[in-house]
């Protein structure tokens, strides 16, 4: 009988703190719009021989129902390396983690090897990007592949916030 009260009791707590995770959930808004984000980028991989390579970048994509945004399409620009990659794993999925935080799954990008630059596979991966100011930012995040999101900021078209 003991045990059946301690499992009942266990039971009760891990409904309990299950429920008060749901109430620390985040979400974008506004929900059911398209957006835009242009800003910059820099990325390392092998085709770079991992030097930092800077390039023109604009997101854009739409908050669904729920408070989740997903990139659908991403328009890199510049010369050199920045006219090479294909953006793979679209739609990119963006979830709100704190009030300023989210993680972006399903990043990646490829580079055919050409007679200057080696190829290089980047990701999928999930990077943790920061949100302050109207302006979405990452640094120093590892994509798989051998490659690094070294800075990343842009800035949404309309504004968008994270909402408890």
């Amino acid at each position: 009988m003991k045990s059946f009260k301690t499992l009942v009791s266990l039971t009760a707590l891990t409904v309990c703190m299950g429920a008060a995770s749901m109430a620390n959930a985040f979400s974008i808004s506004p929900v059911s719009t398209s957006f835009t984000a242009p800003g910059t980028i820099s990325v390392k991989s092998p085709s770079s021989f991992q030097a930092a390579v800077n390039c023109g970048a604009t997101f854009t994509g739409n908050v669904d129902a729920t408070g989740v945004a997903k990139i659908t399409s991403v328009s890199i620009t510049g010369g050199g390396l920045c006219a090479l990659p294909k953006i793979t794993g679209l739609p990119w999925t963006l979830t709100a983690t704190a009030a300023a935080a989210g993680n972006v799954t399903n990043v990646g990008y490829t580079i055919a090897s050409t007679f200057l630059y080696p190829a290089s596979n980047c990701g999928p991966s999930t990077i943790a990007v920061g949100y302050s100011g109207g302006v979405l930012t990452a640094s120093n995040q590892t994509l798989a592949g051998s490659c690094t999101v070294v800075s990343l900021s842009v800035t949404p078209t309309p504004a968008l916030t994270i909402v408890p």
